[in-house]
């Protein structure tokens, strides 16, 4: 990545717009709020770490919905993570050979994966949706400590909606975008 600069749409720091001004790198709706909601969820994960490390050093037993809640705010996290990461054009990527093509075709391609992208999310919020559903209608219960697992799978659809929605916003700064 260290000729990202070459390419507008890769480099945040290169933008032309002014600061505060929706540039392609820059979304009109800030990430504020999937980066509270992150360092909430990484906060909750060592809380409750921690709290399951004390508990099991004094008294040899452990907390039993630990691992299962763990789980559950990890996948919480890596999703607020994700949709930060898309609206902030720094999502994971290989761009070796993207940054040695001309501008014009950079911009085509990074479209391109946007599109995919966009898809790969939709598909997962609406397979989450039936997965919601079937956990709703069959009253599945989370394997650890019994409660329902709707509760758990209602996060899937919700956040994949949000990251489609960061992708769409990033899409049309792409296309406002001339190399």
């Amino acid at each position: 990545m260290a000729e990202t600069a070459r390419h507008p749409t890769v480099s945040m720091n290169d933008s032309p717009h002014p600061a505060g001004h929706a540039g392609p790198d820059r979304p009109r709706i800030p990430v504020r709020f999937e980066e509270f909601f992150a360092a909430l969820a990484m906060a909750l994960i060592c809380l409750i770490t921690f709290a399951n490390v004390i508990v099991r050093y004094f008294t040899d037993e452990s907390f039993a919905f630990t691992e299962e809640f763990s789980v559950f705010l990890m996948v919480v996290l890596t999703f607020f993570g994700a949709a930060a990461a898309f609206a902030k054009n720094t999502h994971i990527r290989m761009s070796f050979f993207v940054d040695k093509l001309p501008p014009r075709l950079a911009l085509w391609i990074e479209r391109l994966v946007m599109l995919v992208a966009l898809a790969l999310f939709a598909l997962i919020a609406f397979y989450g949706v039936r997965l919601l559903m079937d956990d709703w209608n069959y009253e599945t219960t989370s394997p650890g400590i019994g409660i329902p697992q709707w509760l758990y799978t209602l996060w899937l659809p919700l956040l994949s909606a949000l990251i489609v929605l960061r992708i769409a916003g990033r899409l049309v700064r792409l296309w406002r975008h001339r190399p």
